[in-house]
């Protein structure tokens, strides 16, 4: 498939809610085969389509030790977080260079439609629950530094911008 290029922080597409899958089609396989690819040559442990200008609710994770254990998602929606937290080292590609620790739920339970196109409901734990909410925050136009303070936030904003510039 291919490898697409990542959206800067700045695009507005990065900061709105992303739209609904109205249906698994092939062309929504072929995206995520896209995804996965993109994903894996970062290398990343998630995607959301809208890191790509993709304006719909897809998100792909893989946090398998081994690779190839990609899970593909329609309109995931989180149904239940856990009370215990998890601190994990976070990036995105959509603002390179910069990194900040972000506390997340340790596990979760998504309901989202699989790549048959059926409704499923799957518990995540550790990294892949911390990807799978790292995800849906994209796909609510949200980003990991907006769980920042907005000073923070500012610094890594302006810590990017200076490293795109070298």
């Amino acid at each position: 498939m291919t490898v697409r290029p990542f959206l800067p922080y700045a695009d507005p597409r990065l900061h709105r809610a992303a739209d609904p899958v109205e249906a698994i089609t092939d062309e929504i396989r072929s995206i995520w085969a896209d995804m996965i690819d993109t994903m894996d040559a970062m290398p990343g442990v998630g995607l959301a389509a809208p890191q790509i200008g993709v304006m719909l609710r897809l998100a792909v994770v893989d946090a398998s030790e081994a690779r190839g254990q990609a899970i593909r998602m329609a309109n995931p929606e989180i149904l239940h977080l856990s009370g215990k937290f998890r601190d994990h080292d976070e990036a995105s590609p959509n603002l390179p260079g910069v990194h900040a620790t972000i506390s997340r739920p340790r596990a979760l339970t998504v309901r989202f439609l699989n790549a048959d196109g059926q409704i499923e409901d799957r518990d995540f734990v550790n990294l892949w629950a911390t990807s799978v909410q790292h995800q849906i925050d994209h796909l609510d136009g949200r980003m990991y530094v907006d769980h920042l303070s907005p000073l923070r936030r500012k610094m890594l904003v302006q810590k990017s911008a200076k490293l795109a510039r070298r």
